[in-house]
C-alpha cells in the first residue's frame, strides 16, 4: 500500500462539476482562508472508503498523503491517522502517532476546518494520558496559524469527554480577543459541550466573559441553555 495508490483511487472518484462548489464552501479565494487550495471534487463518505482501504498506511505513506496539494488527499490521511490512533493499545505508539499529527499540524497539512476538526477531537485522547496538556494547548492557541489556534480549542474536546473541564475554560479566555470567526466559532462549540456536563461552570464563563465574547462565540455556547436563558445571556452582552 502506498500514497500513490491511495491518490489514484481518491482520483477515480473525481468529479469536476463540484470542484468550484467545493472551492467556493472552503473559502480558497484570494484572501480567504483557505487561499489556493485544490480540490478533487469527491465527496466524504467516497473519502473515507478509500481511508479504509489504506488504513495500515504506513507513517512515511501518509505523511506524503499529508503533504498532497489535494485537500481529499488530506482528509483521507487524517481519517487514516485517526484509525490509526484509535486502534493503538501501546503509550509509546500513541505518542508517536500524536507527535506525528503535531508535525502535520505546524507544517500546515492539517490546513482547513474540516481537517481540523475530523482529527482534534480524537488525536485530543492522547491529552488525556498526559500530566499536564496545558503547555502545549497554550502554546498551540498563541501560534500565528489559524490552524494551531483552532487546534488548540479542539484538542479539549477529548479531555470534556474525560471529564476534565478547565483547560477548554483557560484556551476560550486565551483566545477571546481572536480575530478569526473560525476560532469565535470553535470557542463557542467546545463551551457548548462543557455545558452539556458542567452546565454552572459554562454560566460562570459567560457571566465573567459575555459582555466581551464575539457574538457567534456567545450564540455557539448558549446554544443548549433554555430559550429564555438564551435570549438574557444575548441582552446582558449588550450592556
Amino acid at each position: 500500500m502506498t500514497a500513490s495508490l491511495a491518490l489514484a483511487d481518491l482520483r477515480a472518484f473525481t468529479k469536476k462539476a463540484r470542484i468550484s462548489d467545493l472551492a467556493r464552501f472552503y473559502k480558497t479565494g484570494p484572501g480567504e482562508y483557505a487561499e489556493g487550495d485544490l480540490f478533487l471534487g469527491g465527496t466524504v463518505p467516497q473519502t473515507r472508503s478509500v481511508a479504509k482501504k489504506y488504513q495500515n498506511l504506513e507513517l512515511k505513506e501518509l505523511e506524503k498523503l499529508f503533504n498532497s496539494p489535494f485537500h481529499e488527499a488530506r482528509l483521507c490521511a487524517a481519517i487514516i491517522l485517526n484509525h490509526q490512533f484509535e486502534k493503538s493499545k501501546q503509550p509509546q505508539d500513541r505518542k508517536k502517532l500524536f507527535d506525528f499529527y503535531l508535525k502535520q499540524v505546524k507544517a500546515n497539512h492539517v490546513n482547513n476546518w474540516d481537517l481540523v476538526d475530523v482529527s482534534a477531537p480524537r488525536m485530543g485522547a492522547y491529552l488525556t494520558e498526559i500530566d499536564n496538556p496545558m503547555p502545549l494547548l497554550l502554546k498551540l492557541s498563541k501560534s500565528k496559524s489559524l490552524w494551531e489556534r483552532r487546534v488548540s480549542m479542539i484538542l479539549t474536546f477529548a479531555l470534556i469527554r474525560a471529564g476534565d473541564l478547565e483547560p477548554t475554560i483557560i484556551i476560550a479566555e486565551t483566545l477571546l480577543k481572536d480575530d478569526q470567526d473560525l476560532i469565535h466559532k470553535a470557542s463557542g462549540w467546545m463551551l457548548r459541550e462543557l455545558g452539556k456536563r458542567d452546565v454552572m461552570m459554562l454560566r460562570r464563563f459567560l457571566s465573567e466573559h459575555a459582555h466581551e465574547m464575539p457574538r457567534t462565540m456567545l450564540r455557539y455556547a448558549i446554544e443548549k441553555l433554555p430559550e429564555r436563558e438564551r435570549k438574557q445571556w444575548l441582552q446582558d452582552s449588550k450592556s
